[in-house]
């Protein structure tokens, strides 16, 4: 069966939870990883979680099923949790069917997270018909969407949001609704809400928990980074290390801002004028008015050429580089600081370069 994001806003597919095999893959990785771990905390019994990578599955596509067909340590029940780029998990994934068409037993639920990857992709065709599995495709969000998420969210943890609150946390978290859940959960914890003894919230208990601004958010690194601002650069940089802002948070924030302007292009074409939009054109596609001025820099900087001669603009080639690097954040943890200060110089003196 498919589905699209939005039916994740509120809650899930019907028949979802009654799935042995999720396929979520296209560019709103953030989006899709949210809505698997959601679904896997609403399963019956999910039991520990058992994390592979797309690469292990490529190089041993019966892993996944020895994985999926094993017991806890402790006897208990598990998940399959496959974090992979592209078509990696395909193999494994008919290796996975065919077993169990074979009499191989029951196996594990299976989560892959698919960044690269669309519900035109050879896994989610392998899938997509199967009443067992589920395909959905993540757009990256618009604020509206990701304030209704919100608002879902706080249902569940027993707040009653008042005013904009939901929007001003939405666009807070960068449209990112794992730290958009995070803000919540603090929200809740801070209100000593429960669904049991819903409580009201304020933009002034939001204030009161230290939510992230625009100033010491993700937001002026972003701008730095994809902007070429050098002389900015060695300063937020410095600053990402004071803060200890998550390297993963970081790069998932350029992955949006480069999904933003990918968006942008889909719309307006590569050599359009963003001025050139209405107001409700511009909201649609997340451009505000603070970041207007910013998103129009790094857009007319990452249209351009990837090089002399070439067809394939910059951003064709950052989108790719920053999956990889998102990759190998999360592959090398303890060196995910200094990985991600060299990418991001690299990253900003492409941008600084002239045509």
């Amino acid at each position: 069966m498919k589905a699209k994001n939005s039916d994740f806003v509120r809650g899930f597919p019907a028949g979802a939870t009654a799935c042995r095999i999720f396929f979520f893959c296209g560019p709103d990785e953030a989006g899709a990883s949210a809505a698997a771990a959601r679904l896997a905390a609403a399963l019956p019994d999910a039991g520990e979680r058992v994390e592979l990578s797309g690469a292990d599955l490529r190089r041993d596509p019966a892993l996944l099923g020895d994985e999926a067909r094993s017991t806890s340590l402790f006897g208990g029940q598990r998940h399959i949790w496959v974090r992979a780029s592209g078509d990696d998990a395909h193999d494994a994934l008919q290796f996975l069917i065919e077993t169990a068409d074979a009499g191989a037993g029951a196996a594990a639920p299976v989560f892959v997270v698919a960044t690269s990857a669309t519900d035109k992709s050879r896994t989610a065709k392998l899938l997509e018909k199967r009443k067992d599995a589920l395909v959905a495709m993540f757009h990256p969000p618009d604020l509206s969407a990701v304030a209704q998420a919100v608002r879902g969210m706080a249902d569940a943890a027993g707040l009653r949001l008042g005013g904009d609150l939901a929007e001003r946390i939405a666009r807070g978290a960068g449209l990112d609704v794992r730290l958009a859940q995070s803000e919540v959960t603090k929200l809740a914890l801070y209100c000593d809400a429960d669904p049991q003894a819903p409580r009201p919230a304020t933009p002034e208990d939001h204030a009161a928990i230290g939510a992230s601004t625009e100033e010491d958010g993700f937001a002026p690194l972003v701008n730095a980074v994809l902007g070429g601002e050098l002389g900015k650069l060695g300063g937020e940089i410095r600053r990402m290390r004071e803060l200890g802002l998550n390297p993963v948070g970081v790069a998932l924030a350029l992955e949006r801002r480069a999904a933003q302007l990918a968006q942008i292009a889909g719309r307006i074409g590569s050599g359009g004028r963003i001025q050139s939009l209405n107001p409700g054109e511009k909201m649609q596609l997340g451009i505000f008015f603070r970041e207007e001025r910013a998103i129009i820099q790094q857009f007319e900087r990452w249209m351009l050429p990837a090089a002399r001669g070439a067809r394939e603009s910059r951003l064709d080639r950052l989108v790719p580089r920053l999956t990889a690097l998102h990759r190998n954040l999360l592959a090398n943890s303890q060196a995910a600081e200094v990985m991600l200060a060299q990418e991001l110089a690299e990253i900003g003196r492409y941008a600084a370069r002239r045509a």
